[in-house]
């Protein structure tokens, strides 16, 4: 919900405004004795209704025209009504002006001079993520429609009774819009919620969305703030090539007090993938040298434009890997790395993730032949759907009390946009997923961080869930007990998986604090 002047919501009140002026000197003979009768419960919504939409239409910059996406189909459809609202409108004025005129139906819209406005701006609203104007239309249309509705049943009489088919099929429908519709206005009003939160938050800092030229192509950050002063923390995500960029805000909200976060969609995926695909279809230029190369020239940027002399990486699974490679030969440029859910050696984690996993059910007395079926075939060929099989089949041993669903913690982001949703998908394809980032996940099967440099010049802090069986805390504590650093901490939080930033974002926050804290 940005405030600002709206010209497509100026446009839709005079296309609302100037047929009713005119309306207003042609009404339906004994349109008086009417409303009358209106019923004043209805009424008051349709008064509240009114203001609110009205309002809203014009001080939100939400509704005004943005580059072309999926999502401008709400847009289209939105403006389509209101430009049959016109045709009705217009019938009518050449009509014998009855109230039968009025309330005769128009294409297959009951009463069509409420019903067509009020879906407009409901569809305005979902377009501008707005729930305020969702709301505002929900209200409008109790009252509006609602005494219309009335009015068309004194015009007509009762309507006569709908064979069952007729019933069955309306019922239908409506439970499909429901469906449709009930689930997206829950999410924009939750990413509405948590944007008003983080606005209060930012106010008079920084929050922008951009691109900038690194190695060549043009890459997506988010960037959020309170203070432009404050030191500056770049997240890397994991992957390879899983950006959560747009659910960034979830812990950012409990750091951007004392820190500015710039969250970046790594070369290779998410907006940074759709915005190069032209250039760039088939992620050639997606390797693990090029990635360090274009964070060399990110970390230079985030210097210059916040006046830094060095940044904090915070890197999350694959992305400590390109932190930790970035830290380890950039000393002069990066005063911390923190690391969350450290990735050390896959074949390493995943085999003491069996072991775990193998003892528990065996003193359990499972049945463990599917477990060990799978381990087997991973064995024989270290692919990634074997290892897969062999995580989902441990996985029942391992649960994780306190796992957030990060599709969700995505969805209902104010950042979460068409492209994200694009992204989502492409993973969804797998093989088409890892053949498009192959380069990376070659590097990722091979790395071993005990086989890499591990003197480093600047305090090194990891962050883990106690159940992260993905990259496992035993390894990690291994690892940790190895690198030379000024300062190393190792901090669990109780109950989380792989991604404690997210399935406890609060607690977070305030451990990657106390740790930076930590010289």
């Amino acid at each position: 919900m940005r405030f600002g002047f709206s010209y497509v919501g100026l446009i839709y009140l005079l296309m609302l405004f100037v047929p009713n002026i005119i309306w207003a000197k042609n009404k339906p003979k004994d349109y008086e004795k009417y409303v009358s009768g209106e019923n004043k419960i209805l009424g008051a919504f349709e008064r509240a209704g009114e203001i609110l939409a009205s309002v809203f239409a014009v001080i939100f910059c939400d509704f005004n025209l943005r580059p072309l996406t999926p999502w401008t189909l709400w847009l289209l459809a939105s403006f389509l009504l209101m430009i049959f609202y016109e045709l009705y409108w217009i019938r009518y004025f050449k009509s014998p002006k009855t109230m039968r005129d009025q309330y005769k139906k128009f294409l297959f819209f009951p009463v069509a001079g409420a019903s067509l406005p009020v879906l407009a701006f409901f569809l305005l609203g979902i377009y501008g993520t707005n729930i305020l104007m969702v709301c505002a239309s929900i209200i409008l249309g109790i009252g509006h429609i609602g005494i219309h509705l009335a009015h068309q049943k004194e015009a007509f009489g009762p309507a006569q009774k709908r064979r069952l088919v007729v019933k069955i099929f309306r019922g239908v429908g409506i439970a499909i819009l429901a469906l449709l519709f009930v689930p997206l206005v829950v999410a924009i009003g939750v990413r509405n919620a948590k944007y008003a939160r983080h606005y209060a938050n930012f106010w008079g800092g920084v929050d922008e969305q951009v691109y900038i030229n690194l190695g060549g192509q043009e890459q997506y950050l988010l960037v959020t703030g309170k203070s432009v002063s404050n030191p500056v923390i770049i997240y890397l995500h994991g992957g390879p090539a899983f950006s959560d960029v747009m659910a960034m805000s979830s812990y950012a909200d409990f750091l951007m007090d004392s820190y500015t976060l710039i969250g970046w969609d790594q070369r290779g995926c998410g907006r940074t993938y759709y915005k190069n695909k032209n250039i760039d279809p088939q992620n050639q230029t997606a390797t693990f040298d090029q990635t360090q190369k274009d964070l060399d020239q990110l970390v230079d940027w985030a210097r210059k434009r916040f006046n830094q002399d060095k940044v904090i990486i915070l890197a999350h699974s694959y992305g400590t890997i390109v932190g930790s490679q970035y830290a380890l030969f950039h000393p002069e440029k990066v005063s911390a790395f923190v690391a969350v859910g450290q990735f050390v050696s896959l074949a390493s984690g995943d085999e003491l993730s069996y072991q775990d996993a193998l003892k528990k059910a065996q003193a359990a007395g499972g049945d463990t032949s599917e477990m060990q079926k799978a381990h087997g075939a991973y064995m024989a060929d270290k692919s990634l759907l074997n290892m897969l099989s062999v995580r989902a089949a441990v996985s029942k041993y391992h649960p994780v009390p306190k796992e957030a669903n990060v599709a969700w913690k995505g969805l209902s982001s104010p950042y979460y946009g068409t492209l994200d949703m694009a992204w989502f998908m492409q993973m969804m394809a797998f093989d088409e997923y890892i053949q498009l980032n192959k380069q990376l996940f070659d590097y990722t099967l091979s790395f071993n961080a005990f086989e890499k440099e591990t003197a480093y010049q600047m305090p090194v802090h990891f962050i883990s869930g106690s159940e992260d069986w993905i990259c496992p805390v035993a390894l990690v504590e291994e690892y940790k007990e190895k690198i030379s650093a000024p300062a190393k901490t190792l901090t669990l939080l109780e109950g989380c998986g792989h991604s404690p930033q997210f399935d406890s974002p609060k607690e977070f926050a305030a451990c990657v604090k106390a740790a930076i804290a930590i010289k």
